[in-house]
């Protein structure tokens, strides 16, 4: 089986068992694993969740009670880059592409030294399984370019996997923060 076909099952697999751990009532959680100290002056990059993903709003007013700058990810043209623009809780988003919300073109963008990123599998080791539109292996790839950059998924920890095909264009997590705990990977 090739590496694209391997990808195709296994996100199958991630979707069946993201839906059975599924959880509305667990982000909250997310705040109490949150390693604040580590990440006390990052610029985050955060996401707006969709449908079947945890639920990281309640992290992210949290990270801007604290004093964080927040972004969110505005999706590109296909193979492009993702491009993160400021964002505050009370500021309205429009729609943006895949049924996500992202904010007005008129707001700045901003480059995160912190990117908290959905995900459909992780591993052990940092592997990540992604829906397959290379957006944030291109981002991350594009932000490390600039600077230091922390990738940290964020996801129910039932979404752990033994293993995950991956090649060589797909990024690493540095870490992974679920309803359960945080683990550092490097």
């Amino acid at each position: 089986m090739d590496i694209k076909s391997e990808k195709t099952r296994a996100r199958l697999q991630a979707k069946q068992r993201r839906t059975e751990v599924h959880s509305s009532r667990v982000g909250p959680e997310l705040i109490k694993h949150f390693p604040a100290n580590q990440f006390r002056d990052a610029i985050i990059g955060g996401f707006w969740p969709l449908s079947g993903e945890i639920d990281i709003l309640p992290l992210l007013n949290a990270c801007y009670d604290a004093g964080h700058d927040l972004c969110l990810p505005c999706t590109p043209r296909v193979g492009n880059p993702l491009t993160f623009r400021d964002w505050t809780p009370s500021d309205t988003l429009k729609k943006g592409a895949f049924n996500t919300r992202e904010p007005h073109p008129n707001k700045a963008e901003i480059y995160p030294n912190l990117v908290l990123m959905p995900l459909l599998a992780f591993t052990e080791s940092g592997e990540r399984l992604g829906y397959g539109g290379g957006f944030y292996d291109r981002t991350l790839d594009a932000l490390r370019e600039r600077g230091e950059v922390f990738a940290c998924g964020v996801a129910y920890a039932g979404q752990k996997a033994a293993s995950l095909p991956t090649d060589a264009h797909d990024e690493r997590l540095d870490g992974i923060l679920t309803e359960t705990g945080f683990r550092n990977f490097t």
